[in-house]
């Protein structure tokens, strides 16, 4: 396999940020930054994003390292709406979806990295362009979409419920 230090505890952190994210959206249909498994998705994303610009396979600056600078910008400004705009409105859609695409562009490494390595000695795929690694993303794009039109109905119904809440209250 050969991972170096950093790159084991970068493959560490990761899979807990994946796991994490995984049960906030089964838990929640979305990374639910007030959640537990939210916070670890946001904390261990950083993490992994930043030990992700101390590994290159082929040296030097590379599109893995583009993209964990991408994610960190997506989760950064999630957790801002987060924490500037309080409560079930607008800035909930954008905080959802900036945080389930940023799980999507942290699969993006993760399968290829995954399905080149493993088992060790028989990797599943030979390279980046083995069609078991884009029918792979392929479902998980579709996945994405799904899930992300799920949070945007789901986001709909808690902003009308809320809503009506203040209108009766009001009454």
């Amino acid at each position: 396999m050969g991972l170096s230090v950093l790159g084991i505890f970068h493959t560490i952190i990761g899979v807990v940020a994946i796991i994490s994210a995984l049960i906030s959206f089964v838990r929640f249909g979305k990374v639910n930054l007030n959640h537990i498994t939210g916070k670890l998705y946001f904390y261990f994303t950083i993490i992994t994003s930043v030990t992700a610009l101390g590994i290159s396979k082929h040296g030097g600056f590379n599109a893995g390292h583009a993209l964990s600078l991408v994610i960190l910008i997506l989760i950064s400004i999630a957790f801002y709406l987060h924490i500037k705009k309080e409560g079930n409105n607008k800035a909930r859609y954008f905080e959802n979806f900036l945080m389930s695409f940023s799980f999507l562009l942290s699969m993006l490494p993760t399968v290829n990295e995954t399905l080149t390595r493993v088992p060790v000695g028989h990797p599943l795929a030979k390279d980046i362009n083995d069609p078991l690694i884009g029918k792979t993303l392929l479902v998980i794009f579709v996945l994405f979409i799904a899930g992300s039109v799920y949070q945007i109905v789901k986001q709909i119904k808690i902003n009308k419920s809320e809503t009506e809440s203040l209108h009766l209250d009001e009454l």
